[in-house]
């Protein structure tokens, strides 16, 4: 049992046999067992106020006994408003959660619940209250201060498992065979400049570093567009940084640097490459962009590459998400991006405790968006579908190469 639990147990064991002083008196000294923030915490649990606590506190220290006979008589002082008031608390929780309770309608219900404005509210209902006392009713009731949590997903394809097994099978092979497997996504877009970056850093007390007070693009320094690739079975990351646009040739472009640069050297013996990554985005496998790029990429370094996408609204499953991407967010938390050169140091100085390494470079190409994909070009793909979700998984084949059974690798 914590501490709190067994302060609420005490407190209502012992309440109905102590007298007025004597409960002032217990409150107070396990205010001061617990330390720091003990008036508080005890208040909340109690009930009682701050100041009813402190006056405890005091008689304490003074070390001064009272006698018995220096007691109000049962009934005396002031009564709790809601004792004055029994309706308070109940129309307090009608503003707090009008659809649960049964009011659509609520005066509140597009309004900050502020303890303000709740306490103009329960004015105009005729109840005498103030903003700091429905603070109290709100901690006395179990009501805290929460932001929203992301834990609905929505509505999931019926395979949505068997495709995570199937991906965890394949994987599986490619790793037996010692063939590469990466994971891929683009992160989100960042500006380029004196900007806030969301988190914190240790700096000199008072002097937070800078920046504007806006984020609105700078047109002569433009935006960072990071595209990362994600060895599994090797534990690194590279990332590809744009300034144009996020296309499927950006993508793919991105991967064949990292072939060149790390792929080729880490796995001097493959034929053939495993991507993993999202339904969406650049490489989405509705893209047909995507999967011209993949076929030039093919060709060029005669690497069958098999592609196996996570089912929509599963992005956050893909392992470049919290392999990588949230190690990069981490390292360059609170520094402001001041210009390209801040954003490769940064990212190609990311590591982890598990060994992550990173290298990273700037791609200045251009990658002019709606560009238009032919019959043609479509019809000339050596593209070989799976028979489990053949949308979803995929095979791409060198034009020089002869692959027709891609299933059991």
């Amino acid at each position: 049992m914590d501490l709190d639990a067994f302060i609420a147990n005490i407190y209502e064991d012992l309440t109905p046999h102590l007298n007025e002083r004597q409960i002032r008196i217990f409150a107070s000294t396990m205010a001061n067992s617990y330390g720091r923030g003990g008036v508080t915490n005890v208040s909340k649990i109690t009930g009682m106020s701050r100041s009813t606590i402190n006056i405890g506190r005091k008689q304490l220290d003074s070390g001064e006994i009272y006698p018995y006979d220096k007691v109000r008589s049962e009934g005396a002082g002031r009564k709790k408003i809601t004792e004055i008031d029994p309706e308070l608390i109940n129309d307090l929780d009608f503003l707090i959660e009008p659809t649960s309770r049964g009011d659509p309608e609520s005066p509140l219900r597009w309004t900050c619940l502020s303890t303000r404005n709740l306490a103009e509210e329960l004015i105009n209902k005729g109840h005498n209250v103030s903003h700091t006392c429905v603070s109290k009713l709100l901690n006395y009731s179990g009501y805290s201060l929460q932001a929203p949590r992301k834990t609905e997903e929505g509505k999931s394809h019926e395979d949505r498992n068997k495709q995570f097994e199937f991906i965890n099978e394949f994987v599986k092979k490619y790793q037996t065979h010692n063939q590469p497997v990466i994971s891929v996504d683009c992160k989100k877009k960042e500006n380029i400049g004196n900007y806030t970056n969301k988190g914190q850093e240790w700096r000199p007390k008072g002097k937070p570093v800078k920046v504007k007070d806006h984020d609105f693009i700078d047109k002569e320094l433009g935006k960072a567009i990071p595209y990362g690739i994600y060895d599994i079975s090797n534990n690194s990351g590279w990332v590809n940084v744009g300034v144009d646009h996020e296309t499927s040739e950006f993508a793919v472009e991105s991967i064949r640097r990292w072939w060149i640069t790390m792929g080729q050297e880490i796995y001097p013996n493959a034929e053939s490459l495993l991507i993993t990554a999202d339904s969406g985005g650049s490489n989405g496998y509705r893209r047909k962009a995507w999967k011209v790029e993949l076929q030039k990429f093919c060709d060029e370094f005669n690497l069958m590459v098999s592609v196996c996408h996570f089912p929509p609204g599963t992005s956050k499953w893909n392992k470049i998400e919290h392999r990588l991407f949230s190690a990069i967010s981490k390292n360059w938390r609170g520094r402001p991006l001041i210009n390209m050169e801040t954003i490769v140091n940064l990212i190609a100085n990311t590591r982890t405790s598990k060994g992550l390494t990173v290298q990273c470079c700037v791609d200045n190409n251009s990658y002019p968006l709606g560009r238009k994909v032919s019959k043609e070009e479509m019809n000339e793909l050596f593209l070989l579908p799976n028979q489990f979700h053949g949308e979803w998984n995929y095979t791409i084949a060198p034009k020089d190469e002869c692959y027709y059974v891609v299933d059991d690798l």
